[in-house]
């Protein structure tokens, strides 16, 4: 455990007493940007299974960064929020309306997976969240450090995938086989929309699958906006649009209308023979299996990939395959000025407790965090740490078996230490 290292002493965990006043929080302007005091109030929630033990880590290696950094003249006041089992526990709610009140004030947070109980009902509590603050993009940078990948040259992917969080099928509307609103539904298409009968049988289900240009525009301009700001070159757009063409066709093309809009005109450009000068990013449109290949095959090539919610989530998970796994990828959910930082993957229970879980997907996105609200001396810190634990072969038992597997031999420590042999480096 590591609640009681000086590096989380001054964490405000959660009690039904505790007193949380006199607290400096960051603040909205007009325009969604933030503005960070040198001691922000920032929450955080451990989440279900390995959630506690991978959170007090990325706790430990943040706050480590930041004191090395800036030496006591920045510091981040760390708030816990319950959610899930530990807030079904304390409050009988699964995601108490604290939690959110503070999630409002604080504007930034992180969290750990988070898992909806299998048998009882319930919505995701993560869609719940997405929704609660319009974290319409979700922002998952995917890059090697140094682990063991299942692929020969890992440092060849460097991309960022932007996925939209509130449209597409994810938004819930379905119809299951058999029921008497699927044959609503069915008859309707039928007869007033002139659908195909061979197309809809009696026995059909059907999903719907809202795409919008207000929200697909939004997603886009941060993504170009991302794009520009870090010199990124070449972004794609991606869709199956030649099926699709009323959804994930017009998505591509709501994303290349954002590029004539006056805040990019010349600095996007979509001539297919064009290359982008300095100050400039190329914006192309790609099929979606085309994209998974291209991911393969030319990873390299790309920077930044647009992407409407599912194939976004198809494609995030292939890029991180090719450098280890989700466990190794950080991911933010992102709206107008409030975030929410979280590990990409679950809460593997079957790990719980026993202090072998790799923290490395949700101390990345602590640094991510870092990044987001402008410290980026300390989150550059926590990178190059990574780099060099992982350069010495150290890890937690699956990045050692991965090791192993290559043939490299390896040193294996738990979840906690792993977080001191980070630290350790910054």
């Amino acid at each position: 455990m590591l609640k009681d290292t000086p590096q989380l002493k001054d964490v405000i965990w959660w009690s039904k007493d505790r007193k949380l006043e006199g607290l400096n929080y960051i603040t909205l302007n007009e325009d969604n940007t933030i503005n960070v005091p040198d001691n922000p109030a920032i929450v955080f929630i451990e989440g279900d299974g390995i959630g506690p033990e991978i959170t007090q880590a990325m706790l430990y290696v943040v706050n480590s960064a930041v004191e090395k950094v800036y030496g006591g003249n920045k510091k981040i006041t760390w708030i816990e929020a319950l959610a899930g089992d530990k807030a079904e526990e304390n409050t009988g709610e699964r995601l108490p309306q604290e939690t959110l009140d503070l999630l409002k004030q604080a504007v930034v947070g992180i969290k750990g997976p988070l898992g909806t109980p299998v048998g009882k009902g319930g919505k995701s509590l993560n869609s719940a969240l997405r929704k609660a603050f319009n974290y319409y993009s979700a922002v998952r940078p995917v890059y090697w450090i140094g682990q063991p990948t299942p692929v020969p040259e890992p440092q060849k992917v460097d991309v960022v995938v932007f996925r939209e969080n509130t449209d597409d099928v994810y938004s819930g509307i379905e119809f299951f086989s058999k029921t008497e609103e699927a044959q609503k539904v069915r008859k309707f298409l039928i007869e007033e929309m002139g659908a195909s009968e061979a197309g809809f049988p009696e026995d059909v289900g059907i999903t719907v699958k809202p795409m919008s240009e207000y929200k697909t525009k939004r997603h886009v301009r941060k993504a170009l906006r991302y794009a520009l700001e870090f010199g990124k070159k070449h972004v794609a757009v991606i869709g199956k649009g030649n099926i699709m063409k009323a959804t994930e066709g017009a998505f591509i093309n709501w994303a290349f209308e954002v590029a004539e809009e006056p805040e990019f005109k010349g600095k996007v450009i979509t001539d297919p023979e064009a290359q982008p000068q300095e100050g400039q990013v190329k914006l192309e449109k790609v099929i979606t299996d085309q994209m998974l290949m291209q991911l393969v095959l030319n990873p390299e090539y790309w920077d930044v990939i647009i992407a409407e919610n599912l194939n976004g989530d198809y494609v995030s998970d292939l890029a991180a395959a090719l450098i280890g796994g989700p466990g190794f990828v950080p991911s933010g959910n992102i709206g107008d000025g409030y975030a929410l930082f979280e590990s990409t993957h679950g809460t593997a229970w079957g790990k719980a407790g026993k202090a072998t879980a790799n923290p490395l997907s949700l101390t990345l996105s602590g640094a991510m965090l870092l990044e987001y609200i402008g410290w980026k001396e300390a989150a550059n810190r926590i990178y190059e740490a990574v780099k060099k634990t992982l350069a010495n072969r150290i890890g937690t038992p699956d990045i050692v078996k991965g090791f192993e597997k290559q043939g490299i031999s390896a040193k294996e420590v738990s979840t906690y230490d792993f977080a001191k042999e980070i630290a350790n480096r910054i």
